[in-house]
């Protein structure tokens, strides 16, 4: 079962990347969300349960790997996995939109402005995750902003 853990917590290996394995990370979940949504292809009722599914996973498999590798390991990278999801919600899947979340998401997650820095210190799972479930929802009202202003109209 360990190894189910390492896996998903390093979402299939992606965690083992040298440097930057959370950009990498976030970067690979915006491709699969574009190439999953484009074309008018967006299913919320997908989009929020695979979101869903991340998050409970997260929360589980980075609580488990804390004993082996330490607290918020550089190796666990599904909480960026979760903060992009979260991020991309209900937006509209056009690549200006996805990279733009990008950059947002690795703002709020790296600077952890207005309370995100306080969920790290949460115990287990959920101080590893819920840092960057904020930074995604900081990063999701923004990209909100954004569409509702009409950027990158069709």
């Amino acid at each position: 079962m360990e190894k189910v853990h390492r896996l998903i917590s390093t979402c299939l290996g992606i965690g083992y990347t040298p440097k930057g394995g959370g950009t990498v990370a976030a970067a690979v979940c915006c491709i699969a969300w574009y190439l999953a949504g484009a074309g008018g292809n967006e299913s919320v009722f997908i989009e929020v349960s695979v979101t869903a599914a991340i998050l409970i996973l997260g929360i589980w498999s980075a609580g488990k790997v804390e004993a082996e590798w330490g607290k918020d390991s550089s190796k666990v990278v599904i909480d960026e996995v979760a903060g992009m999801c979260l991020t991309l919600l209900f937006i509209p899947v056009k690549w200006q939109y996805v990279f733009t979340g990008l950059v947002l998401f690795r703002f709020f997650d790296i600077v952890k402005p207005l309370y995100i820095r306080r969920m790290e210190k949460l115990n287990g799972g959920w101080g590893v995750m819920l840092d960057d479930v904020l930074a995604g929802v900081y990063s999701n009202i923004v990209l909100q902003l954004i569409v509702l202003i009409g950027l990158w109209k069709a």
